[in-house]
Order: C-alpha cells, then sequence, then structure tokens
C-alpha cells in the first residue's frame, strides 16, 4: 500500500483502515481541501474562536468558486439530494479552485497547485527566521524538574535531542498521544477517527474520478454525505473492479463513538453497536440518492477507513481559559485534534487550525 499513497502512513484494523498524512503540511496535503467551522462543542466549554476563525478567513482564500465547474453527474447527484429534502450545501474549499483542473486528484497533493495547505505557514515562519528540520520523528519530550526542557528525535540511525524553553505538539490524533505515553505522561483510553464508507455503483463514464472531491455535503445528525472517489477502496478492494471512470460513488462519513485507543505505537480502534447503526443508515440513503440519480442494478460497498484521529486528551471546561492540562508541564502545549473533545463527523482542519492559533497564543506570554 505504502508505494501507492507514499505521502501517507497506513495501518490496518480488524474493522477498518487507519490513514494519516506523512511529511510537511501532514494531513492538510492529503486533505479534500474542506473549510467548514466546526467547533460548537468547543464553544459549549465555553471556547471562543470567534477571533481565530476572522483570522484563518484573512489569511487563506476559502471558496466555492468550484461550484461553476461542476461535471454534470455531480450536479444531478445535488438535484437528488435537493428533491429528497436534503439540504445539500457546496463545500468551501481552502485554495484558488477557479483555477481547478477537475484531475480528482486532491488527495493526492493537488498537482495543479490549486489547494492550499500548511505548508504555506511553514515557508512565511522560515522566511521569519524560523529553522524548518525534516526527516526525523520526535519520540519523546524531555521532562526535568516539571518542566519541557527539549525533545529526543530520530533521524536514520541517529537520535538528536533538541533543545527548548516551550515545546508545542502537533504530530496528530495518532502521534501527539504515542509521543505523551513515551514521555511518561498518560492520555485518556478513547479516540475517534470519523470512519469513511461509501456506496458505489457502475455507471458508464460517470466520471466522480476526475471530479473536485467532496464537492457538495449532507448534514444527516451524525453523519453527512458527500461525492468521493475512493482511492483506498479503488486499489484494495476487489469490489470496486471496474474501471475509476465507470464508479458512481457517495462517501459516507460517520461522528463516532470515541471506543478506542493509543497504546505505544499501537492503534485499537472499533466500531460500536451504535456506530454501525449510523452507518447502515447512511447505507439506506445513498442507496436512495443513487436510485434518484437512475441506478437500477446493485451497489457495492467501499472499505471502510478513516483519517481524522483525535480525542484522546480531550479539552474540558477546566482547561477553557487556557488550553492547557494540567497535568502537562507548564511548558509543554498540544494543538491538534488530540484536544477534541468528540468527533466531528465532519472536515476538521479549519477548526484545527482556529485551535491552534489560540494555543499559539497562550504560548507567546510564557
Amino acid at each position: 500500500i505504502q508505494w501507492i499513497f507514499p505521502a501517507m502512513q497506513i495501518r490496518k484494523t480488524k474493522e477498518m483502515v487507519l490513514v494519516n498524512g506523512l511529511g510537511l503540511g501532514g494531513s492538510t496535503a492529503i486533505s479534500a481541501g474542506n473549510a467548514l467551522r466546526m467547533d460548537g462543542r468547543l464553544r459549549a466549554l465555553g471556547i471562543d474562536l470567534d477571533a481565530e476563525f476572522a483570522e484563518i478567513y484573512r489569511e487563506v482564500p476559502i471558496t466555492t468558486a468550484h461550484q461553476e465547474r461542476w461535471r454534470e453527474p455531480t450536479r444531478r447527484l445535488y438535484a437528488a439530494c435537493r428533491e429528497m429534502g436534503l439540504g445539500p450545501q457546496p463545500l468551501p474549499k481552502m485554495g484558488e479552485y477557479a483555477h481547478c483542473t477537475h484531475c480528482g486528484r486532491c488527495t493526492f497533493g493537488c498537482p495543479a497547485g490549486v489547494k492550499w495547505d500548511s505548508r504555506r505557514f511553514l515557508h512565511a515562519a522560515v522566511d521569519r527566521g524560523a529553522r524548518l528540520i525534516t526527516g526525523c520523528r520526535v519520540e519523546r519530550v524531555i521532562v526535568e524538574g516539571g518542566r519541557a526542557t527539549g525533545v529526543i528525535a530520530r533521524q536514520g540511525w541517529r537520535r538528536h535531542f533538541f533543545r527548548a524553553d516551550l515545546v508545542v505538539l502537533a504530530a496528530g490524533g495518532f502521534a501527539t498521544p504515542a509521543i505523551l505515553q513515551r514521555s511518561g505522561i498518560g492520555c485518556e483510553p478513547r479516540l475517534f477517527v470519523d470512519p469513511v464508507l461509501c456506496v458505489s455503483a457502475p455507471w458508464p463514464d460517470v466520471g466522480l474520478c476526475r471530479e473536485v472531491e467532496m464537492p457538495f455535503v449532507v448534514q444527516q445528525g451524525p453523519i453527512i454525505i458527500s461525492p468521493y472517489f475512493d482511492y483506498l477502496s479503488f486499489f484494495f478492494n476487489q469490489a470496486w473492479s471496474y474501471p475509476a471512470k465507470n464508479i458512481l460513488t457517495l462517501m459516507i462519513k460517520l461522528a463516532d463513538e470515541s471506543d478506542g485507543e493509543v497504546v505505544g505505537a499501537r492503534v485499537h480502534k472499533r466500531l460500536t453497536p451504535t456506530d454501525k447503526e449510523h452507518l447502515a443508515e447512511g447505507v439506506r440513503l445513498c442507496t436512495e440518492i443513487l436510485r434518484r440519480f437512475g441506478v437500477e442494478g446493485k451497489t457495492f460497498l467501499g472499505t471502510v477507513n478513516a483519517g481524522h484521529p483525535g480525542g484522546s486528551l480531550p479539552l474540558t471546561g477546566r482547561e477553557a481559559a487556557t488550553l492547557h492540562h494540567d497535568h502537562l508541564p507548564r511548558n509543554l502545549y498540544v494543538a491538534d485534534a488530540t484536544l477534541l473533545p468528540a468527533a466531528l463527523g465532519n472536515p476538521a482542519i479549519l477548526t484545527i487550525m482556529a485551535l491552534a492559533k489560540r494555543v499559539a497564543k497562550e504560548c507567546v506570554g510564557l
């Protein structure tokens, strides 16, 4: 699998495939570029991110311009959802989508360079004097006298100690808990991942593999539905043994229960009975949308996969003011989805960015 998806780390459990981004930009580089604000749970804890979202809207181009160039099958799916009263909405995207070539390779890093990703922030930081070190993995944080003094990172066969007055972990919902555990700092035995399941049907020359990924979204409680060509299923699921251009497909994304955990280098994740019920309802709804589109024959399912891990060190009302957990050293912060109290079941990047901006502001005064 790795040679096909070199920018992804891929794990397997009994019930699903788990993925996350590797390298500069992390998962933003292999995302669909969606820009939805999903901070309701954080606001309920007393965490107000209005200022941070406003900053993002000024700094990052966000648009629905891709709608003007949707292919006919996408327009028909959108119309079918409207006829069913599902309230589909075009998905805002981060980038200059007026120049999108509709190659369908958003999650392969956007060859056209249209999609925004966090490497642009990295370039800005380097221009201002930051030192960017690549090709290494942080193993643990060194804590001495109740303070973080730096990190141990592995680069090839060698380990290096990087001294720091302040340490911010933003390695993602799988890696951040593992780093904390190796540093002697416990996390909670909980993990959500936003599982994805695609419902598909053969349809000659439908060409969704050449459409912008996730052009619109239907919100249905704990699930969302969106057109999405699932390359993991296409390459590794025998049911998808059709030419890519002949596969009509809808994605279900689920806000799953946090039944799972990261234990060292291993990830344990299960679908609960409630999760399975919600996915089954999503399959029923997608099947009906495909019927409205015109599908009369069989449908087939993709491989359950997930790439939105988080929740192992969730924020509570106690941390609303500082976004800093009491059992972390004062100069050690976390700034990724590990902090989210529950699964979003939606594109998460914009909300994580706002949360990270707020963490950065808290760090300035240290």
